[in-house]
């Protein structure tokens, strides 16, 4: 049953549950979260998921000047110079692109690749993702297990073939496992598209699954060029062993984390997590931003 607004501090009343103090309130969020953001008791606001949902509760949220706090979407890039480590690199997109099946907001779904190594690491990338064991995440031996939802499944499947209709080049993947053994779950083989061009969708939509995006660039600025051209900032990463160039893209790339010789995802709890432009609004999760988050500041003057 959908919790109205009244119903909700009703709720808290009924439990004796005094205003301020952390409460789980279970349900669907296109049912209860409207109510959330628009209570009078709600003065905060923290948020995790898609950006269209996120910028709706900023909007909302703004009416009764509640704080808020969005993480939000990506399209996180990894860029590969020719002076890098390549099986490092090709080990971290393997990673970040089909660990938790690509459904994590800093996973990586676009690989910048220069044009020298281009063709071998390609090459060695898709006989790699080919190797992936698929199967039940309760199974050891898997490497990549199930979707979400049936939902999600679905939305994967129309972006392939959006690729595709986009001339996009598949070169591995792009399907349902129909495998006897794969019928109790929502199983998608992993899934690189080359010959991918800045404006498709598949290169500037959160897909939010096993999809991997290639991209070829002749030099660092090319590749800092293609990983910016992107509504989202969340995450990104750069494999070099020449200073000059991780300074360079450390001090042009637009995303709140940066990683240099280390894959897209994750990060320290100690250290701000968030994004720019379309991945993120408001302090960041984590660290002292989050705690500030949390805090009203109050300025106290005595006179004695």
């Amino acid at each position: 049953t959908p919790i109205t607004a009244i119903k909700l501090v009703e709720v808290f009343e009924e439990a004796g549950i005094p205003k301020g103090v952390l409460n789980v309130v279970t349900g669907s969020s296109s049912d209860i979260g409207s109510h959330f953001v628009e209570n009078e008791i709600i003065k905060g606001v923290s948020f995790t998921g898609s950006t269209e949902v996120g910028t709706e509760i900023y909007e909302m949220a703004s009416k009764s000047l509640s704080k808020v706090q969005c993480e939000m979407g990506g399209k996180n890039a990894v860029i590969v110079m020719d002076d890098g480590d390549l099986d490092k690199a090709q080990e971290s997109i393997l990673q970040g692109a089909f660990g938790s099946s690509g459904q994590r907001c800093t996973a990586t779904s676009r690989a910048i690749i220069h044009q020298n190594v281009f063709d071998d690491f390609v090459k060695e990338l898709v006989s790699a993702t080919n190797k992936i064991c698929v199967g039940a995440g309760l199974n050891r031996q898997s490497d990549m297990s199930c979707l979400a939802s049936k939902q999600q499944l679905n939305q994967i499947q129309e972006y392939v073939d959006i690729g595709l209709i986009e001339g996009a080049t598949l070169l591995t993947g792009g399907k349902k496992i129909l495998e006897k053994g794969y019928e109790d779950g929502y199983f998608f083989q992993p899934t690189i598209f080359k010959d991918v061009a800045s404006n498709m969708r598949i290169a500037t939509e959160e897909i939010f699954g096993p999809v991997l995006t290639l991209f070829k660039c002749q030099n660092i600025d090319e590749a800092i060029a293609i990983s910016n051209d992107c509504e989202f900032g969340l995450s990104s990463s750069i494999y070099t062993e020449n200073i000059h160039k991780a300074f360079t893209y450390i001090n042009q790339i637009e995303t709140g984390i940066i990683h240099v010789n280390s894959p897209t995802l994750g990060g320290e709890v100690h250290m701000p997590f968030g994004g720019i432009k379309s991945s993120g609004i408001g302090n960041r999760e984590q660290g002292l931003e989050a705690i500030e988050f949390f805090t009203e500041i109050v300025s106290v003057y005595i006179s004695h």
